[in-house]
């Protein structure tokens, strides 16, 4: 990788951390470390939560099934945006009128201590799980294009470039660290950063990769066969696709680092509004995003899959943009590691540290959250470290996903309707789908642990032929089902539910009393940002010999979003 590419990231990484510094200043308090004060503008938390969801795996694991077989890598990610338009309808709102300050607030309010801590053990599992296999897919596709002297500490003698295990260290670490100290702000705006770029950058990519394999008839002409299905009925069926829009929509609606995006912000109509933004977004963009690894696989079909994405920018990109494409896909990611981080920080220091400690004021709740913030982020990486040994990263999180979201999830979206069902039902429901979904994923199949008991022949036959419904069934029939029993047979009007109604109330009569405000300093810090990479664009004109009017036109548009910005925020602050 050129000089101007290492300059670029180095740069992007220790701005990053500067932006974290700069945003701890709003940090005072362990309200504005988890969220945002409720200062949030709606749009920054609307794309803050895109970008949640896309991280590291959209390079690796659906840029790797687009190369492998088009199209259908973009109708899964459109069921992103069906889920997020749902949740916008009938779930933000409701969130944010409980006037919470985390959703675990809300779980030990609606279902009690016991399920209060169900739920944090069990979701940091599964999220942390999940985050540390993204960090160990970002740091394994920029490391192919870290190529490092013979003699640095740093490097893998056996690949000559930068070393797996080094990438996940530094790069875990730059992210606790601004998660530390900026808290949700530093999370969100950072956010905000690298979605106009990596924006940007894809709309360069595509017309240029276009141009490389004859435009899009070239594209079209020279695509293998069923490239442009919509659906693939041996694996990603229609079935498939509904039941990913039912497993995203209760993640979208219930999981924590998203409703932490609908308390950040000032209003109802707010939360609404930035997860109809949300799901805009997975609408219209995932053919965007998917097209280079696409194209990428008519340029070079035999390319390492999961590299496919960034093999695709690298071979059309001119020097220094490469740089800032790798610190951005570093930021996507990090978007998902630090809202990982600063939820469950979030938690242990308001829902579990708070009520043992015997005393305790804002200053003393803000360093127990950036300590916890520290502990996890040791945790992360120490598993991610590990991710290499448990298998493939896509099928990993795939099947995590598939197996616990649902079970879990359920009950406390449920419960933002229901009067009726309480405590009992995150026990029953999350147990028993655990329990059937470990079963069928794990029992049987050729590797299960049922597969060689010859009286379970045939279950295992039948079990195998039909298993893309047994995922979904499992995965979301069953623990709504599960739900709809307990709804049925509860008698009466849960005390969970009295309490969060009456706190709904309050909340209602304080908003309309007092309208509150969203803080603009965040929006200009993001401006500022967006200059100095505008500036940077230029600068990079001197070091290509080639490519100068893609490089003015990036930076232009960047200082054109960064002016906008400013102007919209004049006179606020």
């Amino acid at each position: 990788m050129p000089t101007a590419d290492w300059t670029v990231l180095i740069a992007y990484l220790l701005g990053t951390v500067l932006m974290g510094v700069l945003l701890g200043r709003l940090v005072k308090n362990s309200s504005d470390m988890f969220s945002a004060g409720g200062e949030s503008p709606w749009w920054t938390s609307g794309l803050s939560a895109f970008m949640t969801m896309f991280s590291a795996n959209t390079f690796v694991v659906w840029g790797s099934i687009a190369f492998d077989v088009g199209m259908v890598a973009v109708m899964i990610n459109l069921m992103y945006g069906v889920a997020a338009m749902l949740v916008g309808f009938f779930v933000a709102s409701r969130w944010k009128a409980m006037g919470i300050e985390t959703p675990a607030e809300y779980v030990k309010l609606r279902f009690g201590k016991g399920a209060l801590h169900f739920y944090t053990w069990a979701m940091m599992v599964l999220r942390v799980v999940g985050t540390a296999a993204a960090l160990y897919a970002l740091a394994k596709i920029l490391v192919a294009l870290m190529p490092l002297d013979e003699g640095n500490p740093l490097r893998d003698p056996e690949t000559g470039k930068l070393s797996l295990r080094w990438a996940i260290l530094i790069f875990g670490s730059v992210v606790v660290l601004y998660t530390m100290i900026g808290g949700l702000w530093a999370v969100l705006m950072t956010d905000v950063l690298q979605f106009i770029i990596l924006n940007l950058a894809i709309l360069f990519v595509v017309p240029l990769a276009l141009h490389q394999v004859g435009g899009v008839s070239g594209f079209i002409e020279q695509a293998p066969d069923g490239f442009f299905d919509l659906v693939k009925e041996e694996k990603y069926t229609v079935f498939f696709l509904a039941g990913w829009a039912a497993i995203h929509f209760f993640m979208i609606g219930a999981e924590w680092a998203f409703v932490q995006r609908f308390l950040c912000v000032p209003t109802q109509k707010d939360a609404r509004k930035s997860t109809y933004l949300f799901g805009l977004l997975y609408l219209v963009s995932p053919l965007l995003w998917l097209l280079p690894p696409m194209i990428y696989r008519v340029t070079n079909p035999e390319a390492d899959a999961e590299q496919a994405y960034i093999l695709a920018c690298k071979s059309v990109l001119p020097i220094g943009m490469v740089g800032l494409m790798l610190a951005a896909m570093f930021s996507a990611t990090a978007s998902m590691v630090s809202s990982q981080l600063n939820v469950f920080s979030g938690v242990l220091t308001n829902d579990i540290y708070k009520p043992l400690a015997k005393a305790s004021n804002p200053q003393s709740l803000l360093r127990a959250g950036r300590i916890f913030t520290i502990l996890l982020g040791i945790l992360l990486i120490t598993l991610a470290l590990q991710i290499e040994k448990l298998g493939q990263v896509k099928d990993l999180i795939i099947s995590i996903t598939e197996l616990m979201v649902v079970p879990l999830l359920a009950p406390s979206l449920w419960g933002l309707f229901s009067r009726k069902i309480g405590g009992r039902a995150v026990w029953i429901t999350g147990l028993s789908g655990f329990a059937l979904g470990a079963l069928i994923r794990f029992g049987f199949g050729a590797d299960g642990f049922l597969a060689n008991i010859p009286a379970l022949e045939s279950l295992n036959l039948w079990v195998t032929s039909h298993a893309n419904f047994l995922k979904t069934f499992t995965g979301v029939i069953f623990p709504v089902a599960v739900l709809a029993i307990i709804e049925w047979s509860s008698k009466g009007e849960d005390a969970g539910w009295k309490t969060i109604a009456s706190l709904a109330q309050q909340e209602s009569d304080e908003e309309l009393q007092h309208p509150p405000q969203s803080n603009p300093i965040a929006a200009k810090v993001v401006a500022v940002c967006l200059a100095v990479c505008g500036a940077m664009m230029f600068a990079l004109i001197l070091v290509n010999e080639n490519s100068h009017g893609i490089l003015a036109a990036f930076g232009a548009v960047l200082f054109l979003i960064s002016g906008t910005i400013i102007y919209l925020t004049r006179g606020k602050s």
